[in-house]
């Protein structure tokens, strides 16, 4: 006979040991059984003994039982149990195997069709990632080799440091007021009016630029071989 009653919580045991179930699943289900005052899915217990009883099925549930009643002696006390005698022992452990193998079973084949309508849809999803992936490497790419063309068309138009520093580049680019203070800072005497004289001078050239110090000195009224080797000597260092 198979007997459906409410067993003392202490007079059970597990021939399972504890360590086989998770204490964070175990403490979870213990918070249900206080919360609900019960188990939904009963115990199967064998008699063992006077008022003694052995899980058939159910440990994990027993655990967590065990654990609610920690926690609440009270609320959990008693427990839900199928009371098997121990005659029908080998019937209900074939049962509740078989009971598994179906549940099992029909686990296996609801999932199928979930796993293969997944699969073409991860696929899709790992293309159209990879085909953004590579349009934003492509783009990123441009932009790099837009940046550096934009970075060496301005070292081209920056003056390199020889070019800077050159004497006769300075009186070819420099206009009146620049060459004013630059000829003020060397200390050459008439500095502005020389200034003026040499932006003339340069204007008046075919192409706007000495060709050399001696077309300096040629072009420009009152520059004489003293003054302008003094601006080389000074400009240059500078």
């Amino acid at each position: 006979m198979i007997n459906f009653s409410l067993v003392d919580v202490k007079s059970i045991a597990s021939n399972e040991p504890r360590s086989n179930f998770a204490e964070s699943d175990l403490e979870n289900l213990a918070d249900i059984i206080i919360e609900t005052g019960g188990i939904i899915r009963p115990l199967v217990v064998k008699v063992t003994g006077v008022e003694s009883y052995t899980v058939v099925d159910g440990h994990f549930e027993y655990y967590a039982a065990v654990r609610a009643r920690e926690k609440n002696p009270r609320q959990g006390e008693m427990v839900n149990a199928f009371v098997i005698a121990p005659k029908l022992e080998d019937l209900v452990v074939k049962q509740v195997a078989s009971l598994k193998g179906i549940d099992s079973s029909t686990k296996q084949v609801t999932s199928k069709p979930e796993t293969t309508k997944l699969e073409p849809r991860l696929a899709n999803l790992e293309l159209r990632l990879e085909k953004q992936f590579n349009e934003f490497k492509s783009e990123l790419l441009q932009e790099r080799q837009r940046i550096d063309s934009q970075f060496k068309q301005l070292e081209n138009l920056i003056p390199q440091k020889g070019e800077q520093s050159n004497p006769l580049t300075l009186l070819n680019t420099l206009d009146k007021d620049e060459l004013s203070i630059k000829l003020q800072r060397s200390r050459i005497s008439g500095a502005e009016k020389l200034a003026k004289a040499i932006e003339d001078a340069r204007h008046k050239k075919p192409k706007q630029e000495f060709e050399d110090y001696r077309d300096v000195v040629k072009s420009v009224k009152n520059l004489g071989d003293k003054t302008i080797l003094t601006i080389i000597d000074e400009w240059s260092r500078n």
